[in-house]
């Protein structure tokens, strides 16, 4: 397992390269939008300014530089962008 950077509308984040974002972003305490987990809905859209994933086939429409963070894995350090204010929740403390 790869420990990658995360950027997240300014935030730095720790992730991993193979973890779908959407789960990542949530084990840091953030909280994206989403609905269907699964890229039908669109919900998890944001976009890619920096680096690259592997994307799962989905169904929702994206629109050139834009990714399904549900169905997205980073290859490497990543830069995203949301069209809104992302929120904190407090991180789960890790299983040890």
């Amino acid at each position: 397992m790869s420990q990658i950077t995360i950027k997240v509308n300014g935030e730095m984040l720790v992730g991993n390269t193979h973890q779908p974002l959407l789960e990542q972003l949530e084990q840091s305490g953030l909280q994206p939008e989403f609905q269907c987990r699964n890229g039908v809905c669109g919900a998890c859209r944001c976009k890619l300014d920096k680096g690259t994933v592997s994307k799962q086939d989905t169904m929702a429409y994206v629109a050139a530089g834009e990714i399904l963070t549900c169905a997205s894995v980073p290859s490497g350090n990543v830069e995203l962008e949301f069209d809104y204010q992302l929120s904190f929740v407090a991180k789960k403390a890790a299983n040890l």
